[in-house]
C-alpha cells in the first residue's frame, strides 16, 4: 500500500521533470543552435533520475519509514524513466512541428507561414477594443 503511494508520487515527479527538462533542452538548442542533441538527452535523463531518486527516497524514508535500497531502486526508476522520457520526447517534437512559425520549401528559398501557428497566436476579440476608452 505505502510503496504504491511512493511510486505514484515518483511517477508524478518523473512526468513533471520530463516535460520541464524537454522544454529547457528545446530552449538551449534554439539559443546555441546545436544540432547534436545526444548530450542534452543524456543530461536530461540523469537530472530526471536524480530528482526521482530524491522523491522516492524522501517518500520511502521519511513518510513511510522503510529502508531505502539504492541499487534496486536505480534499476526500477530507470525502467520507469526511459519509456516516459521517450514518449514525452515524441509528443514534444510533434507539438513543435505542428505549431512551427514557418515551413521552408524544398529549395529553402521561400518561407511559408504555418496557418496553425497563426490561429494559435490570434488574440481574443475582446482585446481589440481593450484600450479604446482611454483613447477617447
Amino acid at each position: 500500500m505505502y510503496s504504491g503511494l511512493a511510486y505514484f508520487v515518483t511517477i508524478f515527479v518523473i512526468v513533471i521533470s520530463v516535460f520541464t527538462t524537454l522544454y529547457i533542452k528545446n530552449e538551449l538548442e534554439r539559443l546555441i543552435r546545436e544540432k547534436n542533441v545526444l548530450p542534452f538527452h543524456i543530461c536530461n535523463v540523469i537530472i530526471i533520475l536524480m530528482v526521482s531518486m530524491l522523491a522516492h527516497a524522501v517518500m520511502t524514508i521519511y513518510i513511510i519509514g522503510n529502508e531505502f535500497n539504492w541499487f534496486p531502486q536505480l534499476i526500477i526508476l530507470m525502467s520507469m524513466i526511459l519509456p516516459i522520457y521517450f514518449l514525452g520526447h515524441i509528443a514534444f517534437e510533434k507539438y513543435k512541428s505542428i505549431y512551427r512559425k514557418y515551413i521552408p520549401t524544398e529549395n529553402r528559398k521561400v518561407v511559408v507561414l504555418n496557418e496553425k501557428y497563426l490561429k494559435k497566436k490570434k488574440l481574443p476579440s475582446k482585446f481589440k477594443d481593450y484600450n479604446s476608452f482611454s483613447k477617447e
